[in-house]
């Protein structure tokens, strides 16, 4: 497969045709994907002690992101940029990195090879951001689906997405390739160690070198991506210095407690720990933590209430979107618990990263649906009674 990579100097060409390592990180996921998912757990968890000191959590932080420097202002297209930051900023990987792999990968989805506007290279990629979209090809199609398809047949595989919300999973749309690139990355390790995730993208340390000289060249300064993923799962203050988390009662700080403990855990569907999670699975858990049972999926514990109005929202209210998946009862799809200052803790998506605080009122995310708090239910409140709590 590295016999392919014949040229091992950074330049300006693109490398569209040589990207076959990104079918074949899908055709070996079984067993890459379980140690993405199992080392976090460890790694995240063990660190946070010594980590949380001055670490900030805080909807609209930029210390995550590197300042674009001239040469990106005036080398990347317009378009292409303005995603480039927005998904880094959303998904919390360096947008010059995305920004570095598209470049090797298509110049900006400006190189005239195959397979970057239409079809595929030789070897069954497309797009700007070179995936394998192609059954049976050597690339394989680690997009899922066809390269061009409506949202409603994307298959539970791949990495395919509606980045832009146009009801279409493009390849060749920077603004769904882009996304689904970032995600790749973070199911290959980038929370743990960005290089490695970055030759899970192409196998050969020569193409990471490359990326990592063009993000240097992005980026104005300086900029260290090593820390870019640690706030979300490890921070414990706002940008003003306030703990996160603090709740209003004994009952709500338990449960608030117990849910930002699980963070660096990854997300599992159908999960209810107590090594992995699914949204509803970590909320239910957390309030069985209290001794109090509630609805086990989302669509059931939205339901169970009662609604809160978007601003009183509080530390453990839970937070319910706007998403549904095939197959799956009406209602809302994903669900967060509240922790405050527009933060919440969530099980997001097994692509996603692990249990980590994100903002949930911000842009890409899928409309919220409502609040609810789970304590001012009269079936929990006869559970704590009972519980002399």
């Amino acid at each position: 497969m590295i016999s392919l990579f014949t040229t091992p100097t950074p330049n300006d060409r693109g490398s569209a045709a040589t990207r076959l390592a990104v079918g074949v990180g899908l055709l070996i996921a079984g067993t890459i994907l379980v140690a993405i998912i199992v080392l976090p757990v460890a790694t995240f968890n063990s660190g946070v002690t010594s980590l949380m000191a001055g670490l900030k959590c805080t909807p609209g932080q930029e210390a995550d992101q590197a300042t674009s420097s001239s040469y990106a202002e005036e080398s990347i297209p317009e378009n292409y940029l303005k995603i480039y930051k927005k998904v880094g900023k959303d998904k919390g990987i360096p947008w010059n990195v995305l920004a570095g792999i598209g470049q090797v990968e298509s110049k900006h989805g400006r190189w005239d090879g195959p397979g970057i506007t239409e079809g595929h290279n030789d070897w069954g990629a497309a797009g700007p951001m070179q995936f394998g979209a192609k059954d049976g090809s050597a690339a394989g199609n680690s997009w899922g689906g066809e390269p061009i398809m409506p949202v409603e047949d994307r298959p539970d595989k791949g990495y395919g997405q509606d980045g832009n919300d146009d009801g279409i999973v493009n390849v060749y749309d920077p603004a769904d390739a882009i996304p689904a690139a970032a995600d790749y990355l973070i199911a290959h390790g980038a929370k743990d160690d960005l290089r490695k995730a970055i030759f899970g993208y192409n196998h050969a340390w020569w193409y990471v070198d490359d990326v990592m000289e063009w993000a240097g060249k992005y980026a104005k300064g300086s900029f260290d991506v090593s820390g870019a993923i640690d706030v979300a799962v490890n921070c414990e203050v706002t940008a003003d210095g306030a703990p996160i988390g603090r709740a209003p009662d004994k009952a709500s700080q338990a449960v608030v407690d117990w849910a930002m403990a699980q963070r660096g855990k990854p997300y599992l569907y159908g999960g209810t720990g107590p090594n992995a999670f699914d949204c509803s699975g970590l909320l239910l858990k957390a309030y069985e933590s209290i001794g109090v049972s509630i609805p086990r999926i989302s669509q059931d514990q939205w339901k169970f209430g009662p609604e809160i109005k978007k601003g009183e929202e509080q530390p453990g209210d839970f937070v319910f979107f706007d998403v549904s998946r095939a197959g799956e009862p009406p209602g809302p799809g994903h669900v967060g618990m509240v922790i405050g200052d527009g933060l919440m803790v969530e099980a997001r998506c097994t692509n996603c990263g692990p249990i980590a605080t994100r903002p949930y009122d911000a842009p890409g995310r899928a409309p919220i649906l409502g609040f609810t708090r789970p304590l001012e239910h009269p079936d929990v409140k006869a559970q704590l009674k009972a519980q002399g709590k």
